[in-house]
């Protein structure tokens, strides 16, 4: 069973910056991806920004040039470094990772979310 850990949201004002972390309790190169989605009240999770095993990154249109992911492979954790937050970006934020295995079955898992609010 693989563990998500985050941790690093909170309550910040408009144009500030938080570093969102998420602890994993395998090594990642066991996952095919890491990634980061966002939870607005009464939606569907949206993706943020992810990172393949071999480094490659896509964000969402939204928080494109803002946000960063990253990776640290000694500690198992990747980041989502976010700057001059907006209030829209206001959700509860969770830590994914995905695994491919070699019987063709995908496998998911989430973190517990951590809650981002960005006040104007």
């Amino acid at each position: 069973q693989v563990q998500l850990v985050e941790s690093g949201g909170g309550l910040v004002q408009a144009g500030g910056s938080l570093r969102l972390s998420c602890a994993a309790s395998r090594t990642m190169f066991s996952f095919n991806t890491m990634g980061w989605y966002r939870q607005f009240p009464g939606k569907q999770r949206e993706l943020v920004a992810r990172i393949t095993r071999g480094g490659t990154t896509n964000y969402s249109d939204s928080v494109k040039d803002r946000f960063t992911i990253s990776g640290d492979n000694a500690e198992n954790t990747v980041y989502l470094q976010m700057n001059n937050l907006k209030p829209e970006d206001t959700a509860v934020y969770y830590c994914n990772a995905n695994i491919n295995s070699a019987n063709g079955l995908s496998y998911v898992y989430w973190g517990q979310g951590t809650q981002v609010t960005v006040s104007s």
